[in-house]
Order: C-alpha cells, then structure tokens, then sequence
C-alpha cells in the first residue's frame, strides 16, 4: 500500500495500520494521511479519483487509538474501491424520500446524516474486526457512550424551569447506544454482562421516545450485500423510524 503522512505526526500508527490491513485487503489507490490542527477535526475519509485521504487531528494522531482510527478509514476506503452500494448510495436522496412533505427541525435533520453515517460503519468495520482485535474498539464505544451520557442535560430542579445545561442530544445518543450495541453483537465481542449493556439502557432511560431494541435491529441485521434498491429502503426506513415514529417497537 502506497501511504504518505503529510504534517509532521509520527508515521508508524499509519504504517501499522496499512501492514495489518494489508494481510487481508487491498487498495488500488495510494492514501494520503492529512494531520490537521484543529483539535476538534473529526476523522474521516475523502475519496478522489486518484487517491484516498485519511484527514485526522493532530491529536488523534498521536492518541493511543490512532492505528485502530486508521483502520476504520482504510475499512471506508476498500468499501469505496469495492464499490459497496453503502458507500455510493446518496444520503440527501434517502433523507428526501423518507422525510419528503415533512418540515423537521435542524437538529434532527443532522441527527439523520450521522444514523445513515452508522450504515456505512458498520459495513466498514466488518472489515475493521475481520483483522484488528476488538479490545481497543469496545473500550472506545464505552468511553464514548459514558462521556455522551455524563455531558447529557440535567433534570431541571423543579416542574417548568429550563434544564440546566444543553449537554449531549439523548435523543441522538439513544441511537448512538444502539449502533455500539448492535456492531459487538454483529461480532460476538462481549458479554451480555458488559457495561455496555448498562450504558445503553441508561441511554435509552434519558430518550423514551426512542427505541433501542428497533435500532439495534436495524444495524445489527443490515445485510451483507444488499442492492442498491435493498439499501436505499433501509436507509429511509431508520430515519423515518427516527424522526416520524421513533418510539415504535421492532417487529
């Protein structure tokens, strides 16, 4: 694999990364590893017609989670190559369909980019854990979900006042909780005793408008090579199930 890191991190997450992924997959295009200033930079991929770029703050660099970050976005960008409809069907265009005639708050409109997000994830990590060990993933998912729900807003100290801080969407971290849940399911990577049971219900506890279990469902059962018809119906469906009836129960 053809990988250039460009700004200064160290390399070798990067290249350790690309040699254990290399043991099972391959890509046709050379990456390009951008490190970015900005601590809040979140990780992503961005695909080109000659190449991939892996954009990554400084500090995710250089965190212990940096090889297994690098991981998730070679996983992204060998599903690109692979053509993986999960990763060229249009987002906006299932959005539309599912919420067309419907006007619905900015907040929840973002809400539904970042479900759809957690297809793609999925689909990508079913590379990711087919060659990394899961350790460092599932303490991720719980520190991640334990913080969301320690920056979640506090009850108000009596009947009508306004709650105290903002904090995290518990809403949107419901849904969260059951992506977590749903990826160690999808792979056997922990017991039903994990704490991340705990977390999840808590969550759900903070969002009763919201269904775990129908979520969960939702994620971990998506199939492993649908059709482009297959995975746009999907996609409608857990985000009008989000915004129109969030609270109905899996079938």
């Amino acid at each position: 694999m053809d990988l250039r890191v460009v700004g200064g991190a160290p390399a070798d997450p990067f290249l350790s990364a690309a040699d254990l992924f290399e043991t099972e997959f391959e890509l046709s295009y050379p990456v390009f590893v951008r490190v970015r200033d900005d601590p809040d930079s979140r990780t992503w991929a961005g695909h080109y017609q000659d190449r991939h770029v892996l954009n990554i703050s400084r500090q995710a660099a250089t965190s212990a989670m940096a090889r297994e970050l690098a991981l998730h976005e070679l996983s992204h960008m060998a599903r690109n190559e692979e053509g993986h409809v999960s990763h060229y069907q249009s987002t906006r265009e299932a959005v539309f369909l599912a919420l067309a005639g419907r006007t619905v708050e900015r907040r929840k409109l973002a809400h539904c980019y970042q479900i759809a997000n957690h297809c793609k994830d999925i689909y990508a990590d079913d590379l990711t854990l087919s060659v990394a060990p899961a350790d460092k993933l599932v303490q991720f998912l719980e520190s991640q979900l334990a913080a969301a729900l320690a920056d979640r807003p506090q009850s108000p100290a009596r009947p009508g006042s306004r709650l105290v801080t903002a904090g995290s969407d518990p809403d949107i971290t419901a849904v969260n909780a059951a992506f977590a849940l749903a990826l160690v399911e999808r792979h056997d990577l922990v017991e039903p005793d994990h704490r991340l049971y705990d977390l999840a219900h808590a969550a759900a506890d903070d969002a009763p408008s919201v269904s775990l279990d129908t979520f969960k469902e939702r994620f971990r059962t998506l199939a492993a090579d649908p059709s482009k018809s297959e995975y746009r119906r999907t996609l409608v469906d857990v985000v009008k199930r989000y915004v129109v009836n969030p609270g109905v129960a899996a079938d």
